[in-house]
Formats: structure tokens, C-alpha cells, sequence
């Protein structure tokens, strides 16, 4: 198997390198990361569907890999992260990290059996570069899981707070120019949310709203973080009021009891475009 080549380094280290000082993304993490690592948690059911998409291969490169979430542990990984309020969540004993950003990967044409971006390329200042990058250091599949912004309104939180559907919807770049940029024969797929789903993005509440009502969930989806006070405040007055006068659960509470939401969370898997050794 190969090892992971870095440019101007022989091999991953066993930790960071690269230091990046400042906020690479458009989120200060060093801020608003804080918890990530306890409720941005790897679901068990969409994990599958990143492995399978994976497939058996190795070395993996995780970029914009956060606290660690979704990274194989049957196979070398190497993370690249460049927040390290993000690098210090990763548990003990997770892949080593590279500290660098997705457009200017220190990484050698192609290192990697497979790459993985998992909800992180809406944070990249240009995910058309981050994603040719990938390409480059990639001999097989390339792994992107994001959200589409055409159907982030498919999510009740919209009507609630609007301000955070309009910042979501700046960031997240169109599922076909994510597609395009990974070259012939990429594919998109709905990924089912599931009632439970441990990680907490916005869907996964999609049936439990009180969640909502907890700062601490709020500081663990990056969008709020683009929302006034003030805004979060009226978002939560309206939806607790509603919650209280039973409004929401006659017009959403079919939710409850629904064991999967289909909204905007997609999979998209694409074909590095290096031939390899």
C-alpha cells in the first residue's frame, strides 16, 4: 500500500503540520467550534453510505475533517483541518493532521486511493479550487457530502428563521456545480435523515424541534453563526410559542413519527483525475 506523499515532506506525520494562523473558512472556529466534537457526532447510518462510496481503498485524505467524524478506521486516513479548535476535538487516537486549507492541498498528484469532504466545502473560499485539488491528489473515488441549497426550504426552520435559510443558501454552492467539478460520470443522491441521527446538523432535528431551543445545538450548526442576536431570538420566541400552543405539531407533528426525512443532504461521489503510479 502506498504511503501518503506530502510536497517537501516524505510521509503524514503523527501531528499537525502546516500551521494555518487565521480563520481559513468562513467561520471562526476558534469561536463557534466549540462542542463540535460532542454533537457533530458520525452517524452510523450515513457513515455506511460514505464507506461504501469509499470503497475498500486506501490511503484516504479527509479534507476539512473537523473533530474526525465519518473517517474510516479499517484503513490509513489522513486529515486535513486547518482550525485548531477543530484538531483539538479529534479523539485520541484519530488519523495524524495536516494543517492546511482545500485549495492548496500539500499533497502529491495522485498520494491518495480515495478522498472524502464531509459538509465542509460550503466553508471553502472556493470550493471549485478545493475540489480540483481533490481531484488532483485522488486516484479513485472522491466522496463530497453537502447539502443542496435548491432545497433547504424543504426544512420547517425556514419559516422560523429565515435569515438562516438566506446565509445557508449563500454558502452552499449547487449540486450540479459540485457534480461538474468532479468530472464525467459523478453522481448526486439523496441521503435519508434519520429520526435519531446522532449528528447534529439542522435536519437532523427535523422531527425533535425543542432541540432548537438549546443555544448549545444552535453553536454546533455553523449558520447561526451569520444570525443577529436578535434574529436567534425572535426564531425562538416564535417556535417555542409555537410549540406551547401545540401550532407546530398540528401542522408539522406528523414529523415525530416519521423514521426518515428526505431534504437537502446529498452524496456526491466523483473519480479522481489521476491516473496513479
Amino acid at each position: 500500500m502506498r504511503s501518503l506523499r506530502l510536497r517537501g515532506r516524505i510521509r503524514a506525520p503523527h501531528g499537525p503540520v502546516g500551521l494555518v494562523a487565521r480563520p481559513a473558512g468562513d467561520v471562526d472556529y476558534s469561536r463557534y467550534g466549540v462542542g463540535y466534537g460532542g454533537r457533530r457526532r458520525t452517524d452510523p447510518r450515513i457513515a455506511e453510505l460514505v464507506t461504501a462510496a469509499l470503497g475498500p481503498v486506501g490511503p484516504v485524505l479527509n479534507v476539512g475533517a473537523g473533530a474526525g467524524s465519518y473517517e474510516p478506521t479499517d484503513r490509513p486516513v489522513v486529515a486535513v483541518e486547518p482550525s485548531e479548535a477543530m484538531v483539538a476535538q479529534r479523539p485520541e487516537g484519530s488519523a495524524p493532521v495536516v494543517r492546511a486549507v482545500a485549495g492548496a492541498l500539500p499533497v502529491a498528484d495522485g498520494a491518495v486511493a480515495a478522498s472524502m469532504a464531509i459538509v465542509t466545502i460550503h466553508q471553502w473560499p472556493d470550493p471549485g479550487a478545493g475540489l480540483a485539488e481533490l481531484r488532483r491528489v485522488t486516484v479513485g473515488p472522491v466522496v463530497v457530502l453537502t447539502f443542496d441549497p435548491a432545497a433547504l426550504d424543504a426544512l420547517w426552520l425556514a419559516e422560523y428563521a429565515p435569515e438562516l435559510h438566506a446565509a445557508e443558501s449563500r454558502r452552499y454552492p449547487t449540486i450540479d456545480a459540485v457534480v461538474s467539478a468532479l468530472g464525467a460520470g459523478a453522481t448526486a443522491t439523496p441521503v435519508p435523515v434519520p429520526f435519531d441521527c446522532v449528528d447534529g446538523f439542522t435536519e437532523a432535528f427535523y422531527g425533535r424541534p425543542e432541540a432548537f431551543l438549546d443555544p448549545e445545538v444552535r453553536r454546533s450548526q455553523s449558520a447561526w453563526s451569520f444570525v443577529s442576536d436578535d434574529a436567534q431570538a425572535r426564531a425562538v420566541d416564535k417556535l417555542a410559542g409555537d410549540l406551547a400552543s401545540g401550532r407546530w405539531d398540528d401542522r408539522f407533528g406528523h414529523l415525530r413519527h416519521q423514521e426518515a426525512f428526505i431534504g437537502s443532504l446529498r452524496l456526491i461521489v466523483g473519480h479522481g483525475g489521476h491516473p496513479g503510479p
